[in-house]
């Protein structure tokens, strides 16, 4: 128990209070001085709670960062084991030209890989700088980790047209007719 003060003593040897209530009276003095009362935050403190936020909130926008930069890193590693897991060997003297982007390029290709690459079979897929042929089945895998890595697809949704437009609707409508083959040597 906590020791009364003097008016404390002097009111119970009075008889005005109850030796309960000077024992509660005291307990609450130590209550208010040990300070279990929440305190107001003064303005610094206040700057300071300020500051730990943003810079909580500034750390997760950087670790988000970080962490998506990881993901496409491991992306393009799964991308370049696959291709070359699964190249396959180009030879043969016959050049087959494709787009790459603005530029036309061209690689040696043999009859029965040019005959592949217009069915659909083999797809061209890009490596560093060159480029890779591989499987149909290699090339689902790349796509679903980074399309922009597939060159030429002939084998995609042939039912789309993805053909440039002239502008001309009745233009197009007449050329429409016309069957351009898809291993047409340059």
């Amino acid at each position: 128990m906590a020791k009364a003060n003097p008016l404390q003593e002097q009111l119970l040897k009075a008889g005005l209070v109850k030796k309960s209530q000077v024992s509660q009276a005291a307990r609450e003095q130590v209550k208010a001085r040990r300070g279990k009362a929440p305190q107001a935050p003064t303005d610094s403190q206040r700057d300071a709670e300020r500051l730990r936020v943003e810079k909580a909130e500034r750390d997760r926008a950087i670790e988000a960062e970080r962490k998506e930069k990881n993901r496409q890193q491991e992306l393009q590693a799964q991308v370049r084991q696959i291709i070359e897991s699964n190249r396959v060997k180009r030879e043969g003297e016959s050049e087959y030209r494709f787009n790459d982007g603005t530029r036309i390029r061209t690689l040696l290709v043999n009859e029965t890989l040019r005959r592949q690459l217009a069915a659909g079979s083999l797809v061209i897929v890009r490596l560093g700088e060159g480029v890779e042929l591989v499987p149909r089945p290699a090339a689902d895998k790349i796509r679903e980790r980074d399309a922009s890595a597939i060159v030429v697809d002939n084998g995609k949704d042939r039912g789309a047209s993805t053909e440039p437009s002239t502008g001309n609707a009745d233009d197009d409508a007449y050329y429409a007719q016309f069957q351009v083959p898809d291993d047409l040597i340059w």
